[in-house]
């Protein structure tokens, strides 16, 4: 863990100038066009850097650059040894990189550096240690045959890969992508979030200096209804891995059916359920797991708890609790160790969680915040709310407030509990708590969803899938799952 101050943080800030080209075939470089836009922080509203804003010239430039490390052979059909040993020291550059990397990633979306220092950097080395030790480990098969047959059956890379992230989590989520598309001998394009192309970026960088070829990792900048719908569209691209948006994710299945039919993978919303039963007999750490839910990050989680049902019989006991833990979390500035929320990803998005908590007060009964907060010169800061009383049919009950807001609901029977989680147009994940192993089994089989974690919330790790079903999309991250996203099985058919 990191032992800087908020002076050190203030001053390693101020001697840092991020690069805001693009990274194509290994080298930084300027848009065709030339035109840029302006990273801000939206803790500060100070600009970080000029950004390349990429057209389709230069995602064209990334593709080619990607296609013809892909045909070479540098990183395809080089041994599995040989793309773990250099995805291992991409992962050790990351750990290298630890306090640049969180920095940027805090300047860019307003996160706690702390979070990104003990959070997004390491799970992002990890991500991709993992994958890289897993390249040489991940074997093909031999079919039943007659005998005089065999039949063999491979994994193939798919060629090129494009992976289009979000902004709340930059680094993590760009390496649930792009690992296992690397690992298994893809060439990538990668397109972040204009709000987080600073971090992404380093990426590219560092590929380069573990020793991938140039071409194999490419980072293209822009706003995505212009480069994201052009990576969409794009004839030469084999893939399309996405996290973000339900709406985009819609976009870019159509893109794929108007242009040459890629693959394309999506994790979208969500609007996950916390469901406490009266059985939980420690309500003291469901009530902390039940914050951490909703306020991690500021809510700028896909998965974020943030529908609260609990039993009646304990709900006023259990809502006290939930209301006291988010009561100490306060609105900060997000370089101080000392703070224990941050900005939210800008003022449009701020704009939003405030319109949906406008909405939350026609519907329910706020009981804790609701209100836009300034810190410094910025007022892109939202307090943690809390409302009571929330009818499953709401606004802030149905749709992806991506913020700092809980809606609370309670329910008598464990058949109405299940009812209220599925009754989402959603369907990424849900927690369950309570002592009752039936009962846990039970509901847990019953929830129309990715992910069940019980007794505890948002439960994940890189051996074990993520992602959803419902609007929340079809694809799956991390795992040894993933890599079936990145290669095409291939039958060789031999009579001897």
């Amino acid at each position: 863990m990191s032992t800087h101050t908020l002076d050190d943080w203030i001053a390693l800030a101020s001697s840092t100038s991020p690069r805001g080209q693009a990274f194509i075939n290994g080298d930084y470089v300027d848009s065709a066009s030339g035109e840029t836009f302006t990273a801000l922080n939206p803790a500060t509203g100070a600009r970080l850097a000029d950004v390349a804003a990429c057209g389709e010239v230069d995602v064209d430039r990334a593709v080619s650059a990607a296609r013809a490390s892909f045909d070479s052979g540098a990183w395809s059909r080089t041994s599995p040894a040989e793309r773990k040993r250099v995805l291992l020291r991409f992962a050790e550059l990351v750990r290298e990189h630890t306090d640049d990397l969180a920095l940027l990633v805090s300047q860019e979306m307003g996160k706690l550096v702390m979070d990104a220092v003990c959070v997004d950097v390491p799970f992002t080395a990890g991500c991709i240690q993992w994958y890289a030790e897993a390249t040489d480990k991940v074997y093909g098969e031999v079919a039943a045959t007659a005998p005089g047959d065999l039949a063999m059956v491979t994994r193939e890379p798919l060629g090129v890969v494009a992976a289009i992230v979000p902004w709340n989590f930059p680094l993590n989520i760009a390496a649930w992508k792009i690992a296992p598309a690397l690992a298994a001998g893809n060439s990538v394009v990668l397109k972040p979030a204009e709000q987080s192309s600073l971090s992404a970026l380093v990426l590219g960088q560092l590929a380069v200096e573990a020793g991938m070829p140039p071409g194999v990792l490419n980072v293209v900048t822009g706003m995505g209804e212009s480069t994201g719908q052009v990576i969409g569209r794009h004839q030469g691209i084999d893939c399309l891995t996405f996290t973000g948006s339900t709406l985009v994710g819609k976009r870019l299945m159509s893109y794929a059916a108007e242009s040459n039919l890629k693959q394309v993978w999506l994790e979208c919303g969500g609007k996950s359920a916390n469901i406490v039963f009266a059985d939980s007999e420690n309500l003291e750490t469901a009530a902390d797991k039940a914050c951490q839910g909703i306020f991690f990050n500021h809510g700028e989680v896909c998965s974020a708890n943030s529908r609260l049902l609990v039993e009646r019989d304990i709900k006023d006991e259990f809502l006290s609790l939930v209301i006291e833990r988010a009561g100490r979390i306060r609105p900060g500035n997000p370089l101080d160790p000392a703070s224990n929320l941050g900005a939210m990803a800008g003022k449009v998005h701020t704009d939003r969680v405030m319109a949906a908590i406008a909405a939350g007060r026609d519907d329910a009964t706020l009981v804790l915040g609701g209100s836009r907060v300034s810190v410094g010169t910025s007022d892109c800061f939202v307090e943690p709310t809390v409302f009571n009383d929330v009818p499953n049919g709401a606004r802030i009950a149905q749709d992806e407030v991506f913020g700092p807001v809980l809606a609370v609901i309670g329910f008598e029977t464990e058949d109405e509990a299940v009812r209220l989680a599925n009754e989402s147009p959603y369907g990424i994940a849900a927690s369950v708590w309570t002592d009752n192993l039936s009962r846990a089994h039970r509901v847990a089989g019953r929830l129309h969803v990715g992910t069940v974690s019980v007794n505890t919330v948002d439960a994940m790790s890189n051996q074990t899938p993520f992602g959803g079903v419902k609007q929340s999309g079809f694809g799956r991250d991390l795992s040894l799952h993933a890599l079936n996203q990145y290669a095409a099985l291939k039958t060789t058919w031999i009579s001897y």
